[in-house]
């Protein structure tokens, strides 16, 4: 099951819109090379024996008022934890924008 698209800017000219699995991707990468991070995890034991990849640890959900994004993130021991947090909220916002952006613009 596909799920829809989601819609940066509708006109009279068209639809701008972005699939969730490229807004997955994005996610993925940009928290991946945040500092502190050491890996993305699954839920559950099972999620363990699989192999690591972007996709796993990001779930996308398109809500009316935007989408939700959840992270399940490995941190690197000793690192204060507040701070890994604001760094990799603040890196995905600026990854997904900067993106979005140059979707937009083409």
């Amino acid at each position: 099951m596909e799920r829809e698209p989601f819609v940066i800017e509708s006109t009279e000219l068209g639809t701008i819109a972005v699939s969730l699995e490229a807004i997955t991707q994005i996610v993925g990468q940009a928290a991946a090379e945040s500092y502190g991070v050491v890996a993305l995890t699954g839920r559950g034991r099972l999620s363990r024996r699989i192999p690591w990849g972007i996709r796993k640890g990001v779930d996308v959900e398109q809500r009316a008022d935007g989408l939700a994004i959840e992270l399940r993130i490995v941190v690197e021991h000793g690192v204060r934890l507040a701070e890994v947090a604001t760094t990799v909220r603040s890196r995905v916002l600026y990854e997904l924008e900067r993106m979005v952006d140059e979707v937009a613009r083409q």
